[in-house]
């Protein structure tokens, strides 16, 4: 899958998606000691005391669930500068786009719970310096508009930001919301309700519409740079 990397500088990282288990050794073998010899008169030998059982792995967090745990791993994620919106023990779409951009980041398979292996990374991060948000960029699929047909590309290469339109934002291929252009008044970094994992806009660069109430406060408008990257997953 094509993957770009939108970096806003110096506020936000805006990152696009894309464990081995160590066996216990064996203890040193030891000498026997006294008690563990039989008695005179033939007493058998005490038995060594069992081993305490491994601990329970963590449960797997899925969206949907709601509890203790999951305000934990809001709170973790906040506190390493992604955002999962209210941290209030619900596992929502705002956790869930904050969960993936934590597992692109890291390098962890994208999928849609935290696995323990996540919950391994989340003890022990790669630390990002900015706050972190899953986007959705151009999705590929021929359109057509007022303007003519073709396949959507979101460019890349060294942007500025130059100008934001706060609110909703009809345009001819739908709704933005609270734009923040990068090139003229057609490409932008806008909030959307809808931003998959998957490539799905016609262009811009879709951001989660929590994240986009307050977006456009963490970069100067005009001038900040903006640096978008192709890659692959």
């Amino acid at each position: 899958m094509r993957r770009l990397l939108i970096f806003v500088l110096p506020a936000l990282a805006l990152i696009l998606a894309g464990c081995h288990s160590a066996g216990a050794s064996s203890p040193a073998a030891q000498s026997a000691t006294p008690s563990q010899v039989a008695a005179a008169g033939g007493a058998p030998a005490a038995a060594p005391p069992s081993a305490s059982p491994p601990p329970s792995p963590p449960p797997v967090l899925r969206p949907g669930m709601r509890g203790h745990a999951v305000r934990v791993l809001q709170r973790r994620l906040a506190a390493l500068k992604y955002y999962p919106g209210r941290v209030n023990g619900r596992f929502g779409s705002d956790t869930l786009e904050a969960v993936w951009a934590f597992q692109e980041t890291q390098g962890l398979h994208p999928r849609n719970a935290v696995s323990p292996a996540m919950q391994r990374a989340l003890a022990s991060p790669q630390r990002p310096k900015v706050l972190v948000s899953h986007v959705s960029t151009a999705g590929g699929r021929y359109f057509c508009s007022t303007n003519g047909c073709g396949n959507p590309v979101t460019p890349t290469g060294d942007f500025t930001t130059l100008s934001f339109m706060p609110g909703r934002v009809t345009v001819p291929l739908g709704e933005m919301y609270n734009p923040v252009f990068f090139i003229g008044t057609i490409y932008a970094i806008h909030g959307d309700t809808h931003v998959p994992r998957r490539p799905a806009s016609h262009g811009c660069v879709r951001i989660p519409i929590r994240l986009a109430s307050f977006f456009h406060t963490l970069v100067p408008i005009p001038g900040t740079p903006v640096y978008i990257r192709s890659g692959r997953a």
